[in-house]
């Protein structure tokens, strides 16, 4: 038990009786994880952050290319 658990357990003690507060201590235990689990599934990772960076990038490259492409093709064109 952390120090925070264990001054609720203290508290709840006091008013319920130790098996009543322990067992609240571990029902609130095993919610605060099992919410922490369900959110830690949407957080992004620095791997999944490096990877939209890299993603970002190669289509900055692709699209700077077809403009300077499209661009050059439009001069040749008019050169005609």
């Amino acid at each position: 038990m952390s120090v925070s658990e264990i001054q609720l357990f203290q508290i709840l003690k006091n008013k319920l009786g130790e098996k009543e507060a322990q067992t609240l201590v571990t029902f609130v235990q095993e919610e605060v994880k099992a919410e922490f689990d369900n959110r830690r599934e949407v957080l992004a990772t620095k791997e999944d952050i490096a990877n939209v960076h890299k993603s970002i990038y190669v289509v900055g490259l692709v699209q700077f290319l077809a403009i300077i492409g499209s661009v050059l093709l439009i001069v040749n064109f008019m050169l005609k």
